[in-house]
């Protein structure tokens, strides 16, 4: 039986942080009350006419740029012509021909190793509406959505993705770099960004490509993942089967872990594009593409990198502090605030990403400030309080949103300097634990000590500084 290879392209749609939509002056934002933010433009009525959106034009140019694409000196925007209920001018307003970005990469990191993927196009559409399908045989369909703008960014043929992983950490890079550019608030829960992998099987070392299928509006790096896995063995299980596969596009039932065919997937000629009559092409000097360069921040690569050596973070503490450029500022602001970077690194990605999971919130919506949070690194390094009290102290922190300190007072969480107190208290625990003594002095087992520091830290109620706990069990053992 011979063995099959993935052969996997992304498409994936970015609706872009502008204040209006693409081609008229209603509000881009998520939800709302359906068909509110909707004019005679976004709904195509007969005699209306787009305005190109500027500032979504500049997205596309600054997201190109980032992926290192080359910015093309003349775009322009084309009619896709398809009938669908969420479509009320009965075409796209899309570029064909002329996109804004041409051949760039990025490279991701799979098992250790650095794979660079080659982009063929950045380009900018408008975004459709949505269709809401109730009980029984009633649709509906709200155009709120309709108009956003919609970059479409979409990787070169032959692909360079292989594999389930591979498809999702380009996913994951480019949400990374999306984030941190402005362009999209990368939100996949709301379809701010969603991915359409594209996916076929060849034979190991066969030139010849596969049927491909596309895997519909996946919005999130699980469905990612697990719909590229599906799809692959269920295509190599039609071949082994002398089945064959249709080129159609597929959806995603999450409940089920499988894809379902939707409809026959067309080819570019049933679209029948042509230049959209209403809007002239696109001319981009080389001025703007240089004014447009100068506003690019530090990229989550090049962000990582320093982290690791102006913070001496490790590798994976600094890539997941850079999953979004939100995550990485807040880090950035405490370290900077803090006498130890990497304590605050620990607490960030522990205990503060822990609560706000829980709180279905992101960083950006986190009630403790990350000043704040770097003086609670502090007051654990100078010994204010232990590291069990902080992990109280943190929660009430979030539930409030106050600074450390008053906090502290108030609950009365100062770490106790009495030594005669703590001297009681681990002749207490050793008379207790006289074995655990007698292996540690006599057997040299030493590593029971912490044994000793626990129930030392149990007794007080964590009220003293682990050095000072650790002095005086060394001093009695000694």
């Amino acid at each position: 039986m011979p063995d099959y290879e993935p052969v996997v392209g992304m498409e994936c749609h970015a609706e872009l942080l502008t204040k209006s939509k693409m081609f008229c002056g209603c509000k881009n934002e998520f939800g709302g009350e359906p068909n509110t933010r909707c004019c005679p433009v976004c709904l195509g009525m007969p005699g209306s006419l787009p305005v190109m959106n500027k500032t979504a034009v500049e997205h596309v140019m600054r997201t190109a740029l980032a992926l290192n694409c080359t910015v093309a000196p003349v775009a322009k925007f084309d009619r896709k012509n398809y009938y669908y209920p969420d479509l009320p001018k009965g075409y796209q307003i899309s570029e064909y021909d002329f996109p804004i970005g041409v051949g760039g990469w990025l490279d991701i990191e799979v098992n250790g190793e650095i794979k660079r993927i080659s982009i063929r196009r950045v380009h900018l559409e408008e975004d459709t509406g949505k269709l809401f399908h109730a009980l029984g045989n009633d649709s509906y369909v709200d155009y709120n959505r309709s108009g956003v703008p919609l970059m479409e960014i979409v990787t070169e043929f032959p692909p360079d993705i292989h594999s389930a992983d591979e498809g999702a950490a380009y996913l994951k890079k480019l949400r990374a770099i999306l984030t941190f550019i402005g362009v999209c608030d990368g939100k996949m829960e709301e379809g701010s960004l969603r991915c359409e992998p594209n996916v076929s099987v060849r034979e190991i070392g066969s030139e010849t490509f596969g049927t491909k299928t596309e895997i519909k509006n996946l919005n999130s790096f699980k469905a990612v993942q697990k719909g590229i896995d599906f799809e692959v063995a269920r295509q190599v299980g039609c071949i082994e089967r002398g089945e064959r596969i249709a080129q159609e596009t597929r959806g995603w039932n999450d409940a089920k872990q499988e894809t379902f065919s939707q409809r026959s997937k067309e080819v570019e000629q049933e679209y029948r594009y042509f230049p959209e009559p209403d809007l002239v092409p696109l001319s981009i000097d080389e001025a703007w593409i240089a004014n447009i360069r100068e506003t690019l921040p530090e990229l989550p690569d090049a962000r990582r990198a320093r982290f690791v050596t102006e913070y001496n973070l490790p590798v994976y503490d600094a890539t997941l502090l850079t999953d979004t450029r939100a995550l990485a500022d807040y880090f950035e602001v405490s370290a900077k605030a803090s006498t130890d970077p990497k304590v605050v690194a620990n607490w960030t990605m522990g205990d503060l990403t822990r609560l706000l999971n829980a709180d279905g919130k992101d960083i950006s919506a986190c009630p403790i400030s990350a000043q704040n949070l770097a003086r609670m690194v502090d007051l654990i390094s100078d010994g204010t309080i232990s590291g069990k009290t902080a992990k109280s102290l943190i929660e009430e922190m979030y539930v409030t949103g106050d600074a450390p300190d008053p906090i502290i007072e108030e609950k009365g969480w100062k770490t106790v300097k009495d030594t005669g107190a703590l001297k009681a208290i681990v002749l207490e625990v050793f008379a207790k634990n006289e074995n655990i003594v007698a292996d540690i002095k006599e057997k040299g087992l030493v590593q029971k000590r912490g044994f000793l520091v626990g129930q030392v830290m149990k007794v007080s109620g964590g009220k003293f500084d682990p050095k000072d706990v650790n002095a005086a069990i060394d001093e009695q053992l000694n």
